[in-house]
């Protein structure tokens, strides 16, 4: 109901501003001002759908407002989102659409969201996939995505690091370090080099590069996407991404 209260004094500005020759140099007396709110308000009170418009108004400014600084960002920030060397490329690298997720193992949103992944990348061949580790709900998801750079480090197939993804993701109980090391080793990966590539600058270098990057392109939680020119905020489900693919592919919902 907020915006509804915003409506109201904007069109009795109008109105004030549009009084003709009513006002003085000085503005509009008190007594103008009086008959000018109720002329305003019995107005609304007898026409309620001018609120929907004008909201409706509103919202497609601020949509369009909003896209044309999310293609802003994204141009910037390109290079860095879809063809860093620290992200996981999956699906078809040569894809003609790069649907790019921020998450984090600790979201409970991103277990759906991995599902959604899954599904999209089995139903469309040319998808481009790339993973990006955005731990910020807690140390636990610090220290399991510092696991999986260490992980991706010593594969760059990304075969097992899926694997390693969706088992420290469906997994039970809060992830962290002890849990992410449980999964690599479940997944096959070699032990002895993940410990030693823990410690590495290439851990820190990722995840302040995709921490940094998130930063610039306004995301504040996980999961989040850039699919084509297009930012995406939250597990908006499975049709919603397709939508969003479809958008970035042919201009269109469905394509």
């Amino acid at each position: 109901m907020r915006p509804f209260r915003l409506i109201a004094p904007a069109l009795l500005a109008l109105a004030l501003g549009a009084a003709p020759q009513a006002a003085t140099a000085q503005g509009v007396s008190d007594v103008q001002r009086s008959d000018i709110e109720k002329i305003v308000r019995e107005y609304l009170l007898k026409n309620p759908e001018v609120l929907e418009e004008a909201m409706n108004e509103l919202s497609k400014r601020q949509a369009a407002a909003d896209s044309e600084k999310h293609q802003a960002s994204i141009a910037k920030n390109s290079d860095a989102i879809f063809n860093s060397p620290r992200g996981v490329t999956l699906g078809n690298k040569d894809g003609d659409v790069t649907f790019v997720e921020f998450f984090d193992y600790n979201c409970g949103y991103c277990k759906r969201a991995m599902n959604d992944m899954m599904d999209l990348m089995k139903s469309d061949p040319k998808l481009k996939v790339v993973l990006k580790e955005f731990p910020v709900l807690s140390q636990g998801s610090v220290e399991a995505a510092q696991v999986a750079v260490a992980v991706r480090m010593q594969d760059p197939t990304g075969k097992k690091y899926l694997d390693f993804h969706q088992k420290l993701l469906t997994g039970r109980g809060a992830a962290d370090k002890a849990r992410a090391l449980a999964a690599a080793k479940e997944a096959g990966l070699d032990m002895a080099k993940l410990e030693k590539d823990l410690g590495s600058a290439e851990v820190k270098a990722t995840l302040e590069e995709n921490l940094k990057l998130a930063d610039s392109l306004g995301m504040n939680g996980t999961p989040s996407y850039v699919i084509g020119k297009q930012i995406v905020i939250g597990a908006v489900g499975l049709e919603a991404l397709r939508e969003k693919i479809s958008t970035a592919r042919c201009g269109k919902a469905t394509c």
